[in-house]
């Protein structure tokens, strides 16, 4: 896989608005956001898209989405609600390929999505 945005912003290549990260994640503010609170949680490991991890991913898997309800008590929308998107794929709207969990809140969301 060559080294895409969210990659080299995983590296510390790119400046990113981050929220979050350890050894294994990094969770930093999207660009264009959809939301008063939206922030991207990624792997550090290079994983296209949830459809590729594979099955020794599931502790990362897991960790991600730790990840994803710490940034949201950080965020303050923890008990408001929040939503979790993860696409897979073009026809589901993913821009970069590199596994990445959209954490959105701070407004009441639509149902259905899309």
């Amino acid at each position: 896989m060559s080294k895409n945005i969210f990659a080299r912003i995983a590296a510390g290549e790119v400046p990113a608005k981050i929220v979050y990260e350890d050894d294994r994640a990094v969770a930093f503010r999207d660009i264009n956001p959809q939301a008063p609170v939206h922030v991207l949680v990624i792997p550090r490991k290079e994983i296209a898209r949830i459809g590729e991890a594979r099955q020794d991913d599931t502790a990362l898997l897991g960790h991600l989405l730790w990840v994803a309800a710490e940034v949201a008590r950080r965020e303050g929308i923890a008990n408001t609600g929040y939503r979790l998107v993860i696409n897979n794929g073009p026809h589901a709207g993913e821009s970069v390929p590199h596994l990445h969990i959209h954490v959105l809140g701070g407004r009441a969301m639509g149902w259905p999505p899309g």
